[in-house]
Formats: structure tokens, sequence, C-alpha cells
């Protein structure tokens, strides 16, 4: 079974629609106002409207307070919430448990220590791990930390990723699943289209 893709941080059409025909499993829209790839809620709510059931949209939020996912949720199609801030298992669960959604949690990985806390997050439907910082840096994390790591939960594999390096990590590592933003960049914040393709081919065809 070939690892599922998640491309993060969808802002346009152009984009999208490179995620969808390349064959992404995940696609990401990013409600954290501060990053350069913020989408505006009512164009996710256009870019929502013409992705197939079979492609899950996950709605990236960054220590947001309910009020802000409701308002998201109740006007654009979200399957799974991300929570990429640092939210405490608590925080997890009650979202979990409230809207009926999985959550993806990010865990900024810098050493062994930092997989211990993994255990804690018992209604996770998902884990994500990354450097270090709210996600988007283009920089890979010490994968080495990572030998002999065996999640209680399926997970993603985030940070630095590229069509160069992503078999590579998939061979070594053998995530659930592998999740790119800025690797698939012409410039900061915006998708190139071609790179989204090669991405996913890339991983696809990784074992």
């Amino acid at each position: 079974m070939s690892t599922f893709v998640k491309i993060c941080g969808i802002k346009t059409p152009d984009a999208m629609t490179a995620a969808i025909e390349g064959g992404a499993d995940f696609v990401g829209l990013n409600f954290h106002p501060k990053s350069p790839r913020f989408v505006e809620p009512e164009v996710a709510k256009y870019l929502a409207s013409y992705v197939p059931d079979s492609v899950k949209i996950v709605g990236l939020f960054v220590d947001a307070r309910n009020q802000r996912i409701e308002e998201i949720l109740g006007n654009v199609r979200i399957d799974i919430i991300q929570m990429h801030g640092f939210e405490k298992p608590d925080r997890i669960a009650g979202l979990f448990d409230r809207y009926k959604k999985p959550v993806i949690k990010s865990f900024g990985i810098s050493s062994k220590e930092d997989l211990k806390q993994i255990e804690l997050f018992k209604k996770a439907g998902w884990v994500l791990l990354d450097r270090p910082g709210d996600g988007g840096s283009g920089q890979t994390f010490d994968w080495s930390i990572l030998k002999d790591f065996k999640s209680p939960k399926p997970w993603m594999l985030a940070g630095g990723l590229t069509p160069d390096n992503v078999a590579e990590a998939i061979k070594l590592l053998k995530p659930n699943a592998v999740d790119v933003s800025s690797g698939v960049e012409s410039e900061r914040g915006v998708k190139d289209p071609a790179m989204i393709k090669a991405f996913i081919t890339h991983a696809k065809a990784a074992r």
C-alpha cells in the first residue's frame, strides 16, 4: 500500500486542481492569519466545493478558539481538523468530542523526549511530526530521532520534504503519510502545480 500524501497550504484553484489530479489523499487549507499560506474563508469555501469526497480536506488552525473553528466549519467543508500550536491533550480531546471530526495534532521534534508526549494525546486521530516552529520552514529535522519509533497513532512526516527527498524519507522512516507545503512552492506561499504533481508521483512510487 502506498503512503498517503497531504498537500498543505493550498490557496489557489491551480494548486488545488494539481493536488486532486495528482492523486493527493489530503488537501490542507491554512486558517492561521499569520501564515503566508493563509486562505480567506470565502476562497476556502470555493476551493473545497469541488474536492471529491475521496480526498479529505484538512483545516489547519494554530491555538484557535472554538468560535473561530466554528465559523470555518459552518462555511467550509472540513473533514479533519489540524491543530498546529501548543494545544494540550484535553484540548484535542475536547475538539474531537465537540465536532466529531478526526483531529491531527502536530509536534515539533528536536529530541527523542519530544516523542514521549504523543502517548498523552489519546483522542488524536493522527499525529504529525515536524521540525519545531509553526510549520512551512522548508527545513527537515533530524530524522535519526525517529529510529525505532513506533507511533501509537497513524502518523505523518512533515518538515522540509520536497519532490527530491520524499522517496528517501518514506523508505527510511515508513510514515503512514507525508505532508508538504513549502517544498512544492516556487516562492514563499505560492504553490507550483508541477512540483505538487511531482511530489505526489515520487511519494506514491516509494516503498
